[in-house]
Formats: structure tokens, sequence, C-alpha cells
């Protein structure tokens, strides 16, 4: 989507911190971070929100699933962490862009 903030992180157009890629996924810093370690995950395939997925992405969610453990580990995060999807604008979204919160760290707030 061309108007999409992520899409534009995905494409170069809009600078990030990136921490990891691949061909199906991009990891980076958020820039508003909520705890000493906040990243978000996004598939690099537009997908709008939890609630557009159906089977066809079966491959893909388990695939961001697996990676997470892996990418907080690398992290320093091998105490624990969170993982947050925020969906629709009643469940907090800002960016229609499906993404996992991945927070973590010492000053992890309370929830």
């Amino acid at each position: 989507m061309s108007d999409c903030l992520f899409c534009k992180i995905i494409t170069g157009d809009i600078p990030a911190d990136i921490v990891y890629q691949d061909d199906k996924i991009l990891v980076f810093k958020d820039i508003n971070p909520k705890a000493d370690v906040h990243l978000l995950m996004i598939p690099k395939a537009h997908i709008k929100s939890l609630t557009e997925l159906n089977t066809s992405y079966n491959d893909l969610i388990a695939y961001m699933m697996l990676k997470l453990p892996e990418l907080a580990n690398d992290q320093g995060l091998s105490g624990g962490f969170r993982t947050i999807i925020n969906t629709g604008s009643e469940g907090g979204q800002e960016v229609f862009h499906l993404h996992i919160h991945l927070l973590g760290g010492k000053n992890l707030p309370g929830f």
C-alpha cells in the first residue's frame, strides 16, 4: 500500500533502525519505546490486521511466532519478554499493517 507507514519502511522510503530482516519479515526498533527493548516485527506482505488472516498465512504466522524467541534471545531477553498485537482502532492499533510488539528488559512496565 502506497500510504502505509510500514510498507514505506519496507521499501526504504522511510528510515528505521532495522534489527533483522529476511524475505518474509522486517524487525526494527520502535521510535517511541515503552521498555528497554521494544521491537516491531512486521510481515513484508501488507496485511491490515490480525482480523485479515486466513489459512493462506499459516506458514508466515508460524514463522513469525518462531522467530520471536530467537530475536528476544539476541536482544538479551533470556529471562522473558512480552509480545503484543493490537488489532483494530478499538484494540489500540495505530498503524494498519499487522505488527507484533516485542518488549522486554528491566524497565518493562506493568500490564
